[in-house]
């Protein structure tokens, strides 16, 4: 039989699965104190890493209606629950473990569905949103830019048609 406190972490992660858009789990074996500290910070803001029992996150992820391979729950495991941007804190963690090898990403969950490691670090080489966007935004304002302009040089094209047309009628009335 559960005891209270092991409901109340089992129901705490569930809530945490819930609201995030992401979760990363990751084997920190061999860090120190300061380095997860370090960690915590280079994660940004919208995401919050904890230190979790292995067998209590599973059944949490279970209630939340997410599905993970048994192997992710190998050996010590924080997860990184992230409410903003997930390409931040995956390039957080992914250039924190670059620097320290003990950090091992092991999979996680973006919006729902199981990630594995290999596209967690893909995730980490997009860019972020904003500059994604930027970059749409600039990509359609080019298109409009090109359609006006397209537009413009149909009337002008047409005048010149005109007056290249009245020229010659001239040209041609005057030599009678």
């Amino acid at each position: 039989m559960a005891t209270p406190e092991k409901a109340a972490a089992v129901t705490e992660l569930t809530d945490k699965f819930r609201s995030s858009n992401a979760a990363v789990l990751t084997e920190y074996r061999g860090l120190t104190v300061a380095q997860l500290k370090t960690l915590r910070r280079s994660l940004g803001e919208n995401a919050q890493y904890a230190v979790v029992k292995n067998t209590l996150t599973k059944i949490a992820a279970n209630e939340a209606g997410i599905t993970l391979d048994d192997q992710l729950f190998a050996g010590p495991t924080a997860v990184a629950f992230v409410t903003g941007d997930p390409v931040e804190s995956a390039k957080g963690l992914r250039d924190f473990a670059k620097d320290n090898p003990n950090l091992v990403i092991k999979g996680g969950v973006l919006d729902g569905k199981a990630m594995s490691a290999d596209e967690i670090k893909k995730l980490a080489d997009l860019e972020s949103r904003e500059v994604l966007l930027s970059k749409l935004a600039g990509a359609m304002k080019g298109k409009q830019s090109q359609a006006a302009s397209v537009f413009q040089a149909l009337p002008s094209k047409l005048v010149r048609t005109v007056d290249a047309l009245r020229a010659k009628q001239d040209e041609q009335g005057g030599a009678e």
